[in-house]
């Protein structure tokens, strides 16, 4: 079966859950966005978190994927950088614990990254990234060797703030033969760079995940209407639209699948990692792009009613047995 390469950012996730939202207020944080801080506003923050009750698991947007599709059975690898510290022995023992080949770059000199990942009481949740070693990954930390044994590469749309970084992983991908999968950064971080993420998505990407917002940001346009404007730029696309569940097109077909109802949306952290990694699931599994969106939607109705990003055994052996019906 074919094999999935990881390449984004190791972060550690220290999740809060909100009362209500005037920390977002206070600290000029957009709900429901990403915000890059710097270490004055991270040392605020955990100021305010030694009050409140946190939850610590390993993140990174397509480290959760990674992680997510090892549990369920896909040979996945992961690259990032993190820090010679307890976070980066961590964040390490995350991947290789689940079956994730480790392919972490230490940094001799910054510390790991953390996010800090607020929700609020309707279960959105805000990021506040202090990226640290994470953004210290560079373009020529990347090498041939690294991408043999792998025929997908799945591109963090976070590090499409480092050019050089996004557009080599892409690049060294379309040269090994291998598809280039990338799921799309926070809205906000598409509108502070559009010209570029357009750029690179019509010319490395195959496969291409977006939420509603983040497709409206790409394109300007609502859903249905992103999708296919989308569809014209990548060999296949997914729009996912909440609790309205999720279009894919391929070409000139198009499907719509829906989503999962559950009782309590907990924390939508990792539910669109989560969904990527179900979806590729499938894919890799020969299911039709409808059943991929089926089981993409199954493995996030989990991953929302829990805080953070790590699903019990007892889950991912549910998930599994769903999976098979």
């Amino acid at each position: 079966m074919d094999r999935i390469l990881g390449l984004g950012n190791a972060l550690t996730d220290v999740s809060v859950a909100l009362k209500d939202d005037d920390i977002l207020l206070k600290m000029g944080l957009p709900k429901g966005g990403m915000t890059h801080i710097d270490e004055t506003t991270f040392s605020r923050i955990n100021q305010v978190l030694g009050t409140l009750d946190t939850t610590i698991t390993p993140g990174g947007s397509v480290g959760n994927a990674c992680r997510a599709m090892a549990h369920l059975g896909l040979s996945t690898g992961f690259i990032g950088k993190v820090g010679c510290d307890a976070f980066g022995e961590r964040y390490a023992q995350s991947l290789t614990s689940v079956g994730v080949e480790n392919q972490l770059i230490i940094s001799p000199t910054l510390p790991s990254g953390v996010c800090t990942s607020f929700i609020s009481a309707d279960g959105e949740r805000t990021f506040a990234d202090h990226m640290a070693a994470s953004l210290d990954l560079k373009a020529e930390d990347l090498k041939a060797e690294m991408l043999k044994g792998y025929e997908y590469m799945f591109i963090e749309g976070y590090l499409v703030q480092n050019h050089a970084l996004i557009e080599r992983g892409a690049q060294m991908a379309k040269e090994a033969g291998m598809k280039v999968v990338m799921d799309l950064a926070s809205y906000n971080i598409i509108l502070s760079d559009l010209e570029f993420c357009r750029y690179l998505v019509k010319q490395y990407v195959d496969i291409l995940f977006a939420n509603d917002e983040e497709a409206r940001a790409l394109t300007g346009k609502k859903p249905e209407e992103a999708l296919k404007e989308l569809a014209e730029m990548v060999e296949m696309v997914v729009v996912k639209v909440g609790a309205e569940g999720s279009w894919v097109q391929k070409g000139s077909y198009k499907v719509h699948a829906d989503a999962v109802k559950v009782e309590q949306v907990v924390d939508t952290t990792g539910a669109g990692d989560h969904f990527a990694a179900g979806f590729l699931y499938g894919l890799l599994r020969d299911a039709s792009l409808k059943r991929c969106a089926e089981i993409g939607a199954l493995v996030a109705a989990q991953e929302i009613q829990v805080v953070g990003t790590q699903l019990s055994d007892e889950q991912w052996l549910d998930i599994k047995l769903r999976i098979e019906d």
